[in-house]
């Protein structure tokens, strides 16, 4: 039988992040400085927030004077799980050659589909399980996977079941996404490779469905079967675009019902209010627009605009080896010239909505599962203090999962 966690009280936090007012599924952007950051008190309870009120009897009293207090963050976009990195291709574009050259010389997708091939699936989950842990230190308690560098069908089945494996061995919510249509397999043409991706939609266990367009991979009419696929199969749609060219992507990721549209680094202007008005987040990746000298997304005009914006890391081998979401949130500060409380909605409340999990993550609500992290000090700081990690303590599903050496002293347990 297992033991019932033990109650916790935050207490005494300079800021507590809530949502404008209980069961929102997500707010748009031109709404976050409606979030509050008023101090006060957090108890968690059989793994669930059960309330601001002081408990003194509480199992775990943490010491929360000067800090601020935020749901887990929601990393709702990473490649994981993969196998080893690409390191010599980050020098290769820093210098100045383009990632469709790289590409084309057998880089990219197709180097990190050779090296999972190569893997033992032991190896491919301990890696994966490193940096999930990794992810949690900087604050993420929960996070999204996909397929994608299989590459053929059997390769993208066992990427498939390896984020399963993950997911079971990290113990925490983990969504897997089908990015059966991430490269074209050398061989085979696009029109060809969407015939073994809706393949693989129908008989693995994933619960989205991705496809990227780009000129070195798929077309808007794939797009536009790919979402056929997605509601024939039940599933969100899901899509990288506009990442390294304008293809008027959104409009036919709109007709198809998208949940979200990933990357926008060079959406075009015409489609932002459309964007912004429709059930679509726009997922911004600046870890990967940084490291690979992209274009910015228009963050501010998406936020103004009213969308639901998200941060995510894009956490992968090549692009964005990135799994700090406060680093990403220091990026996007200055790079979208978001405020704080608009940075953290996006990687928090409105990510757990992309992954269908709002009414269960994200923000801080009595009866919540219990996913918190507690800062080193005010919110304000995250993206100030540019690199740093400021997490504090962690509690995931209302087990304390992580307390950085220094920050032990906060927390009692009786």
């Amino acid at each position: 039988m297992t033991a019932p966690l033990p109650s916790a009280c935050l207490r005494g936090a300079a800021q507590v992040l809530r949502p404008p007012r209980d069961g929102l599924p997500y707010v748009r952007h031109d709404h976050a400085g409606e979030l509050s950051l008023d101090g006060g008190d957090v108890v968690l309870a059989g793994g669930r927030i059960a309330g601001f009120e002081r408990d003194a009897t509480a199992d775990v009293q943490v010491d929360a004077t000067g800090c601020a207090v935020l749901p887990g963050f929601v990393d709702c976009h990473t490649h994981l799980p993969f196998a080893g990195w690409r390191a010599e291709e980050y020098e290769r574009k820093v210098t100045g050659v383009p990632y469709a050259e790289i590409a084309a010389a057998g880089g990219g997708i197709a180097a990190s589909a050779r090296a999972l091939a190569e893997t033992g699936d032991e190896a491919v989950l301990a890696q994966s399980q490193v940096l999930a842990t990794e992810m949690l230190a900087h604050g993420t308690t929960a996070f999204e996977g996909k397929t994608g560098y299989g590459l053929s069908h059997a390769g993208e089945a066992r990427s498939a079941r390896l984020g399963r494996a993950l997911a079971a061995r990290v113990g925490r919510p983990m969504a897997l996404t089908g990015l059966f249509a991430h490269a074209v397999p050398p061989g085979t043409t696009a029109d060809a490779w969407m015939d073994e991706a809706e393949a693989l939609a129908r008989e693995c266990d994933v619960d989205a469905l991705d496809i990227f367009v780009e000129s070195v991979a798929f077309k808007n009419d794939h797009l536009a079967r790919m979402g056929m696929i997605a509601r024939a199969t039940g599933r969100p749609l899901r899509a990288h675009i506009e990442q390294f060219a304008p293809h008027r992507s959104v409009p036919v990721a709109l007709d198809w019902g998208a949940r979200s549209v990933d990357h926008l680094s060079c959406l075009h202007p015409y489609d932002i209010a459309p964007l912004a008005a429709a059930e679509c987040a726009a997922v911004l990746l600046p870890g990967a627009e940084l490291l690979g000298r992209e274009a910015t997304a228009p963050g501010r005009e998406l936020a103004d605009a009213g969308a639901i914006a998200v941060l995510a890391t894009d956490l992968n081998p090549g692009t964005s080896p990135v799994v700090s979401m406060p680093l990403v949130i220091g990026l996007a500060v200055r790079r979208y010239r978001w405020t704080v409380r608009e940075a953290l909605l996006a990687a928090t409340l409105n990510a757990a909505w992309v992954l269908g999990w709002s009414a269960e993550l994200g923000s801080l609500e009595a009866g919540k599962r219990a996913d918190v992290v507690l800062l080193d000090g005010p919110a304000e700081h995250v993206p100030y203090r540019f690199g740093h990690n400021p997490v504090a303590a962690v509690f995931a599903g209302g087990a304390l999962a992580h307390v950085r050496p220094d920050q032990a002293w906060r927390v009692e347990r009786r």
